[in-house]
């Protein structure tokens, strides 16, 4: 298994190549400077554990490596780079498959906790799925659901479950992703609907 950073800009995918060795020592991290470049490297260097892409990377139009990358890999976790402002980049990342964006002003602590939360997160999602009609969820997606329930915030949530804020909302995106549903209100009304809340 095999980390991939895509970033055209040589000292950042320098700095997050360290930061992912750091974090996963025991994986192969695998460094380009062009996203043509992934093909090939899938056959070198083994099956995709993370992606860290940059959003603005030479011959890539918006957002299309994110929508062919997940269309190869759904399962494996992308993580957005980019020095575009949240807001509607954020968004149409995020509705292409990203599991996260991080702008590249954020600082590097807070990008290493949103990292190491999105890789911890897979072991999380690797737990029993509860079905739920034809939706599967983990039992920390389950545990989410009925926090939002209990009206908790983003940072009450952390505090509960001794994450990051950054990894909470990585949740929250992930869950609402797997429901079809775009925010907590919408959530809850799934869980209701299907039983799984008091009404």
């Amino acid at each position: 298994m095999s980390l991939y950073v895509v970033d055209d800009h040589p000292l950042l995918r320098q700095a997050i190549g360290m930061l992912l060795r750091r974090l996963k020592p025991a994986s192969k991290v695998v460094e380009l400077e062009k996203y043509s470049e992934l093909q090939a490297a899938f056959i070198k260097n083994g099956e995709p554990e993370l992606f860290v892409l940059d959003l603005l990377l030479p011959g890539v139009k918006g957002t299309s490596a994110i929508q062919e990358v997940k269309g190869m890999y759904p399962a494996t976790p992308l993580v957005v780079l980019s020095a575009m402002p949240s807001g509607e980049a954020r968004d149409a990342c995020l509705e292409a498959g990203a599991d996260l964006y991080i702008e590249k002003s954020t600082d590097s602590s807070e990008i290493s906790a949103a990292i190491q939360g999105i890789l911890k997160m897979e072991g999380d999602d690797d737990e029993v799925k509860i079905a739920i009609g034809e939706v599967k969820l983990s039992k920390r997606q389950k545990q989410l659901i009925l926090m939002l329930d209990r009206g908790l915030s983003n940072r009450d949530v952390a505090t509960e479950l001794g994450i990051s804020e950054h990894t909470v909302k990585v949740h929250l995106w992930r869950l609402f992703r797997r429901l079809g549903v775009k925010s907590r209100t919408q959530t809850l009304h799934f869980a209701r609907s299907r039983g799984l809340l008091m009404s």
